[in-house]
């Protein structure tokens, strides 16, 4: 078999998680007393309106929130050059890879009974769709992605910052600026602020290899770039496949029932993605650069969005990038996706740091999203509130942990500073306060809350037919939850009601009743990650997962730029070690052209490995080159054919590749998340045909 199948699928799933379904128009506004009456418009034959306490929870929202202050609107408009007219950009494998049009119903009614305000608002912003100067010298072309791409003038050319998730986005991107302010001048640099993939996967769209090759074009990234982009997303990458599904709302079409935006922007794009390694790396912590004749200062800041990052600083246009470490919103510390909890205090300090080394004078900031600032008293009033933002999240958080709230808690305890609550720039637009206090006390303590009774606890399939039991069985707790959603208690409904649904997870009333409750949530979040998951659940629970929800897409950049440790980290992470019982192996693998060696060990049902090292009495010695091995990375070729055509050599007994490739698990991203779900078969499923995922190209990237 392939050593390495389906590892492009991981990978550039994560990347460029975007399903642009189109949605049934229809009316509205309309909501209902009880939740429980069909509603015109809805994509879901079982979908619900808004009830009547999710409508006065949102209207109260409206009445406090700070709407008055329009400063956004007047930011976002500042500096238009021309519209993108393109509203679809097509992609190279014949799918749609952008469609702008799936969001006009974001302008087709000032408000929306089951969209939250402060989300519509944000949907609104992100609304622009063309380019913009930012100074002159500094240009930025909008809303054609989740990130925006920056042109910065340089003595002989164009410096590219951050170039989106695709090919197809980012070289539309170029044609409109070339168009009105480019000039027939060349990229010279790119530069990538940080490893996350909207920030680097449409190199390909501006570039070649053989302008870096060349020397036209260099690429400039911060230390630790190449690392991280692999090691973040690969190991547990199928399971962030999965979340995905929720935290982006892959399955939700754009719709006011369903998915609004994503709050950074509209969403992924989901076109070609590819990746030119960096020719320079930043290594100081603070570094200056001639780039194309243009002054940069570099400012390394680890371990705070993404573990490699930097902002940047043009002293002589006193202009200030803050990469993603500044956005017109709070980010996440905790990543529904899910990565590595990351550190809010360390993130509180880098933007003070920002701000006493550039902040002072910077005339304007600019950013990986969004729109821009202007003017040193905005910038500094921006920088401050957020710093504050991140430092009172960890600090507060821990003052509430030593006086013994737990993990199971703290989103309950802990609140946002009200000052804070009326800024816009610190709302919840992409990560939520909820999910990010508890991941602070993650960071510091860890799951577990301290009560030997949740130390080893029973699976929620285990517990609950006891709870079902208790509570006097289904009919019961259907009648109770119906009670409670009645009367607005949709978190107390969902308590049991997901009770009954793990111990009975074929009853579908009691699935379609934990919909409901779901729904509701959803629909009363500010937070858009927040609401996609309710909404995906609800989704999920009422149509099962449908059958071609894996994309079938190639990165073979990503992949090649994975050391050969990695790669072989990863073996051990998709092999079943229960299959290798009794295994016992020793093997070396030598690659010649890049002088490397590695020896690898199977004992104990583990695969394990070491750089440098060589066994002195291997059952198997293969003998390749990297550039070779790559294609059974990419699962081109079969590392077995490469034995017999003579492309790999081997010394030993070769049959051990078989045995330890039966072991080997194709991961599939469309495992169960709700009891009772499954992926679309044979057997009769209720579903919306109207926006069925099947319809989405096979070869669709994500």
């Amino acid at each position: 078999m392939n050593i390495i199948n389906k590892l492009q699928h991981i990978l550039s799933f994560f990347i460029s998680a975007s399903m642009l379904i189109s949605c049934s128009s229809g009316d509205y506004s309309s909501g209902s007393d009880d939740a429980n009456l069909e509603v015109s418009g809805h994509f879901d034959p079982k979908g619900k309106g808004p009830s009547s306490h999710t409508i006065k929870i949102l209207d109260e929202a409206r009445r406090t929130l700070p709407f008055s202050d329009t400063r956004d609107f007047e930011e976002n408009e500042k500096g238009f050059i021309a519209a993108m007219m393109e509203r679809q950009i097509k992609a190279n494998a014949g799918h749609i890879a952008w469609d702008m049009d799936a969001f006009n119903f974001i302008d087709e009614q000032e408000e929306y009974s089951s969209v939250h305000p402060s989300l519509h608002r944000i949907a609104k912003l992100n609304q622009n769709y063309g380019l913009y100067e930012v100074i002159p010298g500094i240009y930025q072309v909008r809303g054609i992605d989740l990130a925006q791409i920056t042109f910065i003038r340089g003595k002989k050319g164009w410096i590219a910052y951050d170039v989106l998730v695709s090919a197809e986005t980012a070289a539309a991107s170029w044609r409109l600026f070339q168009e009105h302010i480019g000039g027939g001048l060349p990229i010279t640099t790119v530069i990538y602020s940080h490893n996350h993939g909207d920030h680097w996967g449409g190199v390909r769209g501006l570039i070649t290899d053989e302008d870096v090759a060349s020397g036209r074009v260099q690429v400039i990234a911060p230390d630790g770039f190449m690392d991280h982009l692999v090691a973040e997303n690969v190991f547990a990458g199928n399971a962030m496949n999965r979340r995905l599904f929720y935290q982006y709302g892959l399955l939700l079409p754009r719709s006011p029932y369903g998915y609004v935006s994503q709050g950074l922007g509209h969403g992924l794009s989901r076109g070609s993605v590819g990746l030119i390694a960096p020719t320079k790396i930043i290594t100081k912590p603070i570094e200056e650069v001639m780039v194309d004749g243009v002054r940069m200062i570099f400012q390394l800041t680890p371990d705070t969005e993404a573990p490699a990052e930097m902002n940047t600083y043009l002293p002589d246009m006193k202009a200030l990038w803050m990469a993603e470490n500044i956005m017109h919103g709070i980010h996440n510390i905790y990543t529904l996706r899910g990565a590595p909890v990351r550190d809010a205090l360390n993130w509180s300090k880098y933007i003070n740091e920002a701000l006493y080394l550039f902040g002072q004078e910077a005339e304007v900031m600019f950013t990986s999203h969004h729109w821009p600032r202007w003017g040193n008293g905005r910038i500094q009033e921006v920088l401050r509130a957020q710093r504050d933002a991140y430092a009172h999240l960890n600090n507060q958080v821990l003052h509430h942990a030593n006086q013994g709230v737990t993990i199971n808690q703290i989103h309950n305890v802990y609140e946002v500073p009200h000052s804070l609550q009326q800024s816009w720039y610190t709302r919840d637009y992409h990560g939520s306060h909820e999910n990010n206090s508890r991941a602070v006390i993650q960071r510091y303590l860890g799951y577990w809350d301290n009560n030997p009774a949740t130390l080893i606890p029973l699976s929620p399939e285990e517990s609950a037919p006891l709870y079902v039991e208790m509570m006097g069985g289904s009919k019961k707790i259907l009648a109770k939850g119906k009670e409670l959603i009645r009367d607005g208690k949709y978190k107390h409904a969902t308590e049991i009601l997901n009770r009954l649904v793990q111990a009975e997870p074929k009853n579908q009333e009691a699935k379609d009743l934990l919909a409901d409750a779901f729904e509701q949530i959803g629909y009363q979040q500010e937070n858009p990650g927040l609401r996609n998951s309710f909404l995906a659940g609800a989704y999920e629970l009422r149509n099962d997962i449908p059958a071609s929800a894996i994309p079938n897409s190639s990165s073979p950049d990503v992949i090649r730029v994975m050391t050969t440790g990695q790669f072989l980290d990863f073996l051990a992470v998709r092999m079943d070690g229960r299959i290798t019982r009794g295994m016992k192996y020793g093997i070396n693998l030598i690659t010649p052209d890049n002088g490397e060696k590695y020896a690898i060990e199977l004992s104990n049902e583990t695969l394990t490995n070491i750089k440098g090292f060589l066994l002195p009495n291997a059952d198997l010695t293969i003998t390749i080159n990297r550039k070779d091995l790559e294609k059974s990375m990419m699962g081109l070729k079969t590392l077995g054919d490469m034995i017999k055509d003579g492309t790999a050599k081997t010394q030993g007994d070769p049959s051990i590749l078989a045995k330890i490739g039966e072991a080997m698990v194709t991961f599939d991203p469309r495992f169960p998340i709700m009891p009772g779900t499954k992926v679309r078969g044979s057997e009769t499923v209720s579903k919306a045909d109207a926006y069925s995922a099947e319809k989405l190209p096979a070869n669709s990237p994500e």
